[in-house]
This record gives structure tokens, sequence and C-alpha cells, in this order.
């Protein structure tokens, strides 16, 4: 790829032409959430700043995923919150 490619979207799709399915796969479901409110998975209504879009994109395109302490901290939850969701009964 041209590195001095100074149009961002052109950088963009050529980038994306660079990937696989399942990394096109995570870059749609990133874009959908950039683009869509509603369907923001931190449940904040407050903007995605450029540091977590960039946090949520390496996450997923190097396989790693985000440390569950930092998907629970997002809820206001710790370790030992979500063991016991885990150990309670639903109600019914």
């Amino acid at each position: 790829m041209d590195s001095t490619v100074s149009n961002p979207r052109q950088q963009a799709h050529e980038l994306i032409d660079r990937l696989d399915s399942g990394q096109v796969s995570a870059v749609v479901s990133i874009l959908q959430i950039l683009l869509d409110p509603a369907s923001r998975a931190h449940g904040k209504d407050r903007p995605i700043s450029e540091e977590e879009t960039l946090s949520i994109a390496d996450a997923w395109l190097s396989n790693r995923g985000i440390p569950d302490e930092q998907v629970l901290a997002e809820f206001d939850l710790t370790a030992e919150d979500f063991r016991h969701v885990g150990r309670t009964a639903p109600d019914k």
C-alpha cells in the first residue's frame, strides 16, 4: 500500500481490502457501533471516544479481547459481582 495516501477514506478502503473475512466482520461491527448510537454496548449516553474506538479495534483485530475487569468496570461491576451472579439462580 502506498504510505503517501492523503485521503483517509481511500486509505481505509485499502486497509480493509488487506484484511481476512473475520477481521472485516470485526471492522463492520465497529463501524456499526460508531454510526448507530443505539447499538453502543457500554450503554452510556455519550459518544465513544477515539481512545475507546482504537482500544476496541485493537482488541478485535489482535484477537486478544478486552480484559474482563475493563468490561465489568463499564457496568460498575467487579469480578466478585460477576461470580455472585453466576452462583445465583434466576427468578422464575
